[in-house]
């Protein structure tokens, strides 16, 4: 009558489907949640959760890369280990008895008012002193400064006024004073004073006088006594030779030549041929410099003195640094110097009116200017254009206050308008040369320079004008000169690089067990 719970039809329907699988009713179907969580994993898998956060900024796969940036920034932030400290064992601070014992121990500095080490009651052993003693004497050095004194450093360093004169005139009478370079150490050694109250005598003095000469001052018996040490110096020049190759610059430069030394050569060979096409690489240059050097190691090297381009063996420019008539110039072998370029500015103004035809300011027709205008304050300097002698300096008619100068080649300058004048007739002025100052005399309308350049006597146009100036050595002037061209060019490349003897050098003295083991001589 009655079925068991086995043989009730759990999947048919009816509530004894229900009351026999009470849970079949809470849990959802198998298979429709699976196909659900597929869904999701698809569609999670299909999602971009790292985009790339340079492209299309703003958009939504770009805020869901950077909430993924931030949520995996966060967690590694969140893996951080801990680097605090670890705590350990901590002393416990010394008080009482054991604090004072390690004070007195310890060392602290003096600037923190240090008052620690353990200290020994005086005894009877222990004297006051009266006065705490000096030192017997204080070595230092002075240095020589720019404008400053030989006399002045000696009473700066503690010298008594009165031996710091007697020094200066020890040292005038040897040497010239102003031939003491700036920056020269001297050595001081000051003795004993009698009292506080006085200065220290000086009890030695030494220094570098000259390249080749040291000085020393020493006591000797109460009295200042000089003595000289001579330093011996060799002045065989620096010459320098090699291959142009493919940069003339270089190839010196590789030689050992200095760079001023070089750009000086380039500049002397270009003005007797042109650097860029006439030297070939298969030339060779030849640089002699002025060169020093000192026994004790200090080497002086001075000027570019020769300038010589070999072809082919030959010569083919020989250049020389000369003296003569109170200028130094570059001579060539035959003994002829050349110097080319423009005539210097005769004043630091602008040019206000040309050479050529123009209405007259005061006059008020057309009439010929003769020359340059420039124009400048009341009182600003006027410069010789170049080299020459004053022929005229004065009053002349509507140039006013007037200067001009008689130059070589048939050239001669004017200057007209002039407030002063700073030469006088027959003055020989050199080229840059103050010569007088802008004014307003004459027939001018302000201050301003009227310029004129002769030639001939006639003016022309300043402004069409190279000055060329050639100087021809003659006579016994010119023997020296190719006399001391020929001493140049016997000196070896490298010759002056060679050891140098010591003059002071001493010899020393064979020992007596060398000479007894020389073999006999046969």
């Amino acid at each position: 009558m009655f079925k068991t719970i086995d043989d009730i039809d759990v999947h048919g329907s009816g509530a004894a489907a229900i009351a026999a699988n009470p849970r079949a009713s809470a849990l959802p179907d198998t298979p429709l949640f699976e196909e659900k969580m597929a869904d999701w994993r698809e569609f999670l898998a299909e999602v971009d959760w790292v985009p790339d956060l340079g492209v299309n900024i703003g958009s939504l796969a770009w805020f869901r890369g950077l909430i993924t940036l931030l949520a995996l920034c966060g967690f590694a932030i969140s893996c951080l280990p801990d680097f605090g400290p670890i705590a350990g064992h901590r002393a416990e601070p010394l008080s009482g008895f054991r604090a004072d014992q390690a004070r007195s121990q310890m060392i602290a500095p003096l600037a923190y008012g240090s008052d620690t080490g353990i200290r020994m009651a005086a005894t009877d052993a222990v004297r006051p002193l009266a006065e705490s003693p000096e030192r017997p004497s204080i070595e230092l050095v002075a240095t020589l400064g720019r404008g400053d004194s030989l006399r002045r450093v000696l009473q700066r360093a503690g010298v008594a006024s009165n031996e710091a004169v007697e020094v200066n005139d020890l040292v005038g009478g040897a040497v010239s004073l102003g031939d003491i370079r700036p920056g020269t150490k001297i050595d001081v050694v000051l003795g004993r004073r009698p009292a506080k109250n006085q200065a220290r005598p000086l009890d030695q003095l030494a220094f570098r006088a000259r390249f080749d000469l040291n000085l020393e001052i020493v006591r000797d018996g109460g009295r200042l006594k000089l003595n000289r040490k001579p330093i011996l110096v060799d002045d065989t020049p620096l010459r320098i030779k090699g291959l142009v190759g493919s940069s003339l610059y270089r190839s010196a430069r590789s030689a050992g030549a200095p760079s001023d030394a070089v750009q000086k050569y380039l500049q002397v060979i270009g003005s007797k041929m042109s650097v860029s096409r006439d030297i070939r690489s298969t030339d060779e240059f030849d640089i002699i410099l002025s060169y020093r050097r000192a026994e004790t190691g200090e080497v002086e090297v001075g000027e570019l003195i020769y300038a010589g381009l070999e072809r082919d063996g030959k010569p083919a420019a020989q250049m020389l640094k000369w003296q003569s008539g109170g200028r130094t110039n570059w001579f060539e072998a035959s003994g002829v110097g050349q110097s080319n370029g423009e005539l210097a500015r005769p004043t630091n103004g602008r040019i206000t009116s040309t050479f050529g035809m123009r209405r007259h300011p005061i006059l008020r027709y057309k009439r010929m200017h003769s020359g340059l205008d420039f124009g400048g304050g009341y009182g600003a300097p006027i410069y010789a254009v170049t080299d020459g002698t004053v022929i005229h300096a004065g009053r002349k008619g509507g140039f006013g206050n007037y200067v001009k100068l008689q130059h070589g080649g048939g050239l001669a300058s004017g200057y007209g308008h002039m407030s002063r004048i700073a030469v006088s007739n027959g003055t020989r002025v050199r080229r840059g040369q103050i010569i007088g100052y802008i004014g307003s005399t004459g027939l001018s309308t302000g201050p301003h320079l009227h310029y004129e350049l002769y030639r001939g006597g006639r003016t022309i146009n300043p402004q069409s004008v190279k000055f060329v100036e050639r100087a021809q050595l003659g006579g016994q002037e010119l023997r020296r000169f190719k006399g001391e061209l020929q001493k140049l060019q016997r000196v070896e490349p490298g010759a002056a690089l060679t050891a140098l003897k010591s003059a002071s050098a001493e010899v020393e003295p064979e020992r007596e067990i060398n000479r007894l083991n020389k073999p006999l001589k046969s």
